[in-house]
């Protein structure tokens, strides 16, 4: 791609697209669930069905009119109704646990290349955030991670979560540009395809471990998008960082 087609501005996804959910999730989960007495709970699979709810949560959010919720009470709101599934009541736990589980989503690891990725990029081009995250949880992680964001934006400051196009051109509108002059990072297709057509740029990141090895659930989703990469290190080889 000429120069000249080069995005002003880089815009991530974070979950699973630089931070490893999966895995940080289920090693807290398993703490957790040894702390409640309920060892016997696989922590991956509890972790896979939380994440599962955060899909379809999602989408039951965007059609139920409810006023904007930032992510953490989401999240807490997930939490309880996994916990019930297992049998759990999470009025009979101690709510500083419950709140401790709820912010392991605060405390996600980078992906091996994420932090040297982030930060080639960020020599040629301003690096956001566009994420459903909240901007408390992703400051957080931010800190832990040593994620070198210049701006973190995403849900919280648009007041609209992905995949709706509002969150989209309401990041490109509180920076001050055309939708073209952003292009999404993420490892997921449909969250591209949403930005694509919103007009924005796209760049896919293949995360094969997101869900432990098995095929992401928008798989089928796949386009030639813009850009293309193993890692985000390739993708800063890619575009001359």
């Amino acid at each position: 791609m000429a120069a000249n087609d080069l995005p002003g501005v880089l815009a991530f996804d974070v979950f699973g697209t630089v931070v490893d959910w999966r895995s940080s999730i289920s090693a807290e989960s398993g703490s957790f669930l040894a702390q409640i007495g309920r060892s016997e709970i696989d922590p991956a699979a509890f972790t896979d069905n939380w994440r599962r709810r955060y899909l379809t949560g999602m989408a039951a959010y965007a059609k139920s009119g409810r006023d904007f919720t930032i992510l953490d009470v989401l999240h807490r709101e997930m939490l309880e109704e996994r916990l019930r599934d297992e049998g759990i009541d999470p009025a009979t736990l101690d709510a500083a646990l419950l709140q401790d589980w709820t912010f392991a989503w605060r405390r996600l690891a980078p992906w091996p290349d994420s932090v040297e990725g982030l930060t080639r990029l960020k020599r040629r081009f301003p690096i956001v955030t566009l994420s459903n995250g909240n901007i408390a949880l992703m400051l957080e992680m931010a800190r832990r991670g040593g994620l070198p964001w210049d701006a973190i934006m995403g849900a919280e400051v648009t007041r609209a979560y992905k995949p709706d196009s509002r969150a989209y051109l309401g990041t490109a509108e509180v920076l001050g540009l055309a939708p073209g002059e952003i292009c999404l990072v993420a490892a997921h297709h449909s969250d591209l395809a949403a930005a694509r057509a919103s007009g924005l740029k796209t760049a896919f990141i293949a995360r094969p471990m997101e869900y432990g090895g098995r095929p992401a659930p928008d798989a089928k989703l796949a386009q030639d998008w813009e850009w293309s990469a193993d890692s985000l290190i390739d993708l800063a080889d890619q575009l001359g960082c």
